[in-house]
């Protein structure tokens, strides 16, 4: 029998030319609690069919999500809008760097008639970075909201969306749009960003989340970190503090996985105890959802955290939870 050798490195060059001349650092073994079972389900191949046929992207497939398996075996797809190709080049990020093709404009409606054909209570958009368009994609953000609202009205909306740094009037676009969730995620905390996120600023990433609640306070809005990166826990309290400052509803916690060795180490597989301890504290600062697991991603589970986020509201400002849309 032939033996078949991958040779990561090779991969890792193709989808990440500016990291293919790092050294590389060896990919940790998983502990017991980070495990998933491979994807074998039949409605994860009918999923995966949708998402061929309608010609979309998905980040669950470009950042390699551990939680594939059992979200699309529960019709569960975050799409992934303006290609697959990213102009950043974080140093966690598994998805693919280069200059970016023009935008499709019939994705939109391809995105809608997969969520309606889905039959998705609720669903989640998210996008690369796309630096080299003028308003960051904050148009094409917008027409995908308004295509899903035609195509399937009783839809909830959660995007998750760029920094849209340096692109004045980019957000507002966003937000007339009135998503139901915005969610942008910070990634780390402000002292690892320079060698994790060298793209991006931190306080840019607040303020944006903090003019998301200006411009209209109805918007959910919600943020996460990966843990695991060398943050020391009190930095993690500060940028939850941030957070609370920024009026930000929900905080999602979740384990960082090294998608090759070109990535950025691992610098500790944090337990699940610690991540209760993380999530008790952002509780006591009193954001109205928390998700804080080794598995959690920004879209796990969105669907049922985004009914237990309404309700956490309602129940603060004292009445029903009232449906949306």
């Amino acid at each position: 029998m032939q033996r078949i050798t991958i040779d990561h490195r090779e991969r890792a060059a193709l989808r990440h030319p500016e990291k293919a001349k790092r050294p590389d650092s060896p990919i940790q073994r998983k502990p017991e609690w980070i495990r998933v079972r491979a994807p074998n389900s039949p409605v994860y191949q009918e999923t995966q069919a949708l998402m061929r046929e309608n010609k979309l992207v998905t980040v669950c497939e470009e950042a390699a999500c551990p939680n594939i398996g059992e979200c699309w075996s529960q019709r569960h797809a975050t799409m992934m809008i303006m290609g697959e190709i990213c102009t950043r080049a974080c140093a966690f990020c598994n998805v693919t760097t280069g200059l970016p093709k023009a935008l499709d404009d019939d994705e939109p409606a391809r995105v809608a008639e997969a969520v309606a054909t889905l039959g998705l209570r609720h669903v989640v958009i998210t996008s690369v970075d796309r630096d080299d368009l003028e308003d960051g994609g904050a148009r094409h953000f917008a027409r995908t909201i308004t295509r899903i609202r035609e195509a399937s009205p009783s839809t909830t909306i959660e995007i998750l969306t760029p920094d849209f740094l340096r692109k004045p009037g980019a957000l507002p676009i966003v937000v007339e749009a009135r998503p139901d969730v915005f969610n942008h995620n910070i990634e780390t905390i402000p002292r690892l960003y320079p060698t994790i996120r060298p793209g991006a600023r931190y306080y840019q990433s607040v303020r944006l989340l903090d003019d998301v609640k200006r411009l209209d306070p109805a918007i959910f809005t919600k943020s996460g970190l990966m843990l695991g990166l060398g943050e020391e826990k009190m930095e993690v309290a500060q940028v939850m503090d941030d957070f609370r400052i920024a009026d930000v509803d929900f905080l999602t916690l979740g384990q960082y996985l090294q998608p090759t060795p070109k990535h950025a180490a691992i610098a500790k597989f944090v337990t699940p105890d610690e991540f209760k301890d993380y999530a008790t504290t952002a509780r006591a600062k009193g954001f109205l959802q928390v998700s804080a697991s080794p598995l959690t991603r920004s879209s796990y589970h969105a669907d049922s955290d985004f009914a237990a986020l309404r309700e956490a509201r309602a129940c603060k400002l004292g009445f029903a939870p009232a449906e949306t849309n």
